[in-house]
């Protein structure tokens, strides 16, 4: 602020300049540097995380969790993190799969027909293709009604077996050809608690060799038996003898001449799957399952539709 000059006098005028200082109260409660120190402390929290990785794990997964991140290669992504997935490890939107936004492209939009229809071979070549799983789903079920029908037929020429018939029963399955061979209250296909054969289980068994042997279809055998106990089961149980009932069908399966390269699984459960569950002690839970099961490669849609050569005797009461 200017004051006028004093009068008779050149001295200037004075100037005053009046500054005001104010102090801002909330200034430490905000500002740039947090930005900024955030972002520090962001970066160092990579920092250590990619430490804790590198030092964590071995070369191949750090190139799988590169190639992961960029996937540049087709040929990267069957080693990549996910690629045991559904996707592949790929992405539903990535660059190389079908367009699904204006101005991306993909190399497979140009392979893949408008109408997204196959020709004759559809897959990568005659084995792979659908139509031949498919048609290998039908063979094996047109395999399994031709062994049922030559089974029945030499059972009925066999004087010996014939009686069997009514212990044979054939299920369709998810897995394949069931043939159960089912005890009664009249004959056991096994000495009482035993895994000694029958004669005539044994020459069925010998039967269903000859009838399967020209098949490629794998085998699997299981043994089942009823509820009845030991007196001591260290010394035997049902366990023991329901898997010692399935093997001795395997032996006597690969003396009839299946080589041991067909049989995928031989097990032994117990009581612990009854046939007739109202009454584990019933004769018919005491059984031996031989399972056909449907090649590799092929599409089981098949349910479980149990079809017998007759039904089992029920045990007299």
């Amino acid at each position: 602020m200017a004051a006028p000059a004093p009068h008779g006098t050149n001295q200037p005028p004075k100037i005053i300049v009046r500054k005001i200082y104010i102090e801002g109260h909330g200034g430490h409660h905000g500002g740039a540097w947090k930005v900024a120190y955030a972002d520090f402390v962001t970066a160092m929290m990579a920092f250590f995380l990619l430490m804790w990785l590198l030092g964590a794990t071995n070369e191949k997964q750090r190139k799988a969790l590169a190639d992961y991140f960029a996937p540049t290669l087709i040929d990267f992504r069957q080693n990549s993190a996910g690629s045991n997935g559904l996707l592949g490890g790929s992405s539903l939107n990535e660059q190389d799969n079908y367009p699904n936004r204006a101005g991306q492209t993909g190399t497979r939009s140009m392979t893949v027909p408008v109408g997204a229809v196959g020709g004759t071979q559809v897959g990568s070549g005659e084995k792979g293709t659908l139509k031949d799983q498919a048609a290998l789903n039908a063979q094996d079920r047109q395999n399994f009604s031709k062994l049922r029908q030559q089974l029945e037929k030499r059972m009925k020429t066999n004087g010996s077996i014939a009686k069997l018939g009514k212990q044979v029963r054939f299920v369709d399955t998810r897995d394949g050809l069931r043939i159960d061979l089912v005890d009664n209250a009249d004959y056991s296909m096994f000495d009482l608690g035993t895994t000694a054969l029958a004669p005539e289980a044994d020459e069925l068994i010998g039967e269903i060799a000859a009838s399967i042997g020209t098949m490629e279809n794998a085998i699997m055998i299981r043994g089942h038996t009823d509820s009845l106990g030991y007196g001591n089961p260290l010394d035997m149980n049902n366990w023991m003898l329901s898997s010692g009932r399935a093997e001795a069908t395997r032996r006597r399966l690969a003396a009839g001449g299946l080589p041991d390269a067909r049989f995928e699984r031989i097990e032994g459960v117990a009581d612990r799957e009854p046939m007739v569950a109202k009454d584990p002690t019933d004769p018919r839970n005491r059984r031996v399952a031989i399972t056909l099961l449907y090649r590799k490669g092929e599409m089981r849609g098949l349910g479980s539709r149990p079809t017998r050569l007759a039904s089992a005797a029920p045990a007299p009461r």
